[in-house]
């Protein structure tokens, strides 16, 4: 099974590190430069360690292996490193990395999540082998939450009563592999006293929604992140799709990656809408236009052009 929308998905790998190669999805990945000179910035994370004007841009760069809590890198090294551009999170930031070692080309179906022993703070979100050596997937979502934090509004979402009511009995579905994600989208609609059923992958998001479905209870709505171990959100759409006994539910993937091109692919496999992250009240009124389709007994299957 594959979808136009899931073409060309890779994996920059990189050194932080002498020995562990580390990795991000190469959608995040404006570009890649070697290091260059930098401003400093008075009053920033500890992190950040100075400023670049990226093609007329401002771009804050953080020393990746300090953000994580690996040695940072020293100042007389920075001359051999490299800076990775990212578009994520509606932010353009850089990473400073020790080396550049490839793109992959990766089927995300092979990435293991990270041992539930890491913990909550552990800034991965999966495992993968790549020519016999084991490569880390970086949660760039939790690394840029510690440095740039989402303000308080953000994080909690301005409803009406009388859309609260509407929403109350929606069966939803929250489905993202990011810790720090589903933390959002669970304080999100907690602060609201909307019910949710939380899932951190999409082949068990898909489990769950076939059992749901089987015990005549179908999820009504199911938002999803994109970019994920297993099945990634393309695919989970196709799945949902696919299958009449779940196709009515209103999708919405919901996505790091601020990029026109991941919004167009959405809407190729049939998502309802597709949202960056991370805004509660944009996203909890998209939520809403799907509680209002099902209240209004409207046909919700999804559309769309899936080879």
């Amino acid at each position: 099974m594959k979808s136009k929308a899931n073409e060309s998905q890779g994996m920059l790998l990189f050194k932080l590190s002498a020995m562990q190669t580390f990795a991000i999805g190469t959608l995040k990945v404006r570009e890649i430069v070697p290091f260059c000179p930098l401003t400093a910035l008075p009053g920033s994370h500890h992190t950040v360690i100075g400023t670049a004007n990226m093609r007329g841009i401002t771009t804050p760069v953080i020393d990746m292996a300090k953000a994580i809590g690996y040695p940072p890198v020293n100042k007389e090294d920075y001359k051999d490193c490299f800076i990775i551009i990212t578009d994520c999170q509606r932010r353009v930031v850089g990473f400073l990395v020790r080396a550049i070692e490839k793109i992959s080309e990766c089927d995300w179906r092979n990435i293991t999540p990270p041992p539930n022993t890491l913990g909550l703070h552990a800034f991965l979100t999966g495992v993968m082998h790549v020519d016999e050596k084991i490569v880390q997937l970086l949660d760039v979502e939790l690394i840029m939450s510690k440095v740039f934090p989402t303000s308080y509004d953000k994080l909690h979402p301005i409803l009406a009563d009388v859309d609260r009511e509407k929403l109350k009995p929606m069966h939803i579905l929250l489905v993202d592999d990011s810790s720090l994600a589903r933390r959002q989208l669970s304080e999100a609609l907690d602060s609201i006293n909307i019910p949710y059923v939380v899932s951190a992958n999409g082949l068990d998001a898909l489990e769950k929604l076939k059992s749901s479905a089987l015990e005549g209870r179908p999820f009504d709505i199911v938002v999803s992140d994109i970019e994920m171990p297993g099945i990634d959100g393309y695919e989970l759409a196709f799945e949902i799709r696919s299958n009449s006994s779940i196709s009515e539910a209103y999708l919405i993937l919901h996505t790091s990656l601020s990029s026109e091109i991941s919004v167009d692919r959405a809407k190729q496999v049939g998502a309802h809408e597709a949202l960056e992250k991370f805004d509660a009240t944009e996203l909890v009124n998209a939520m809403l236009r799907g509680a209002n389709l099902k209240t209004e007994n409207e046909h919700v299957c999804l559309e769309g052009t899936i080879e």
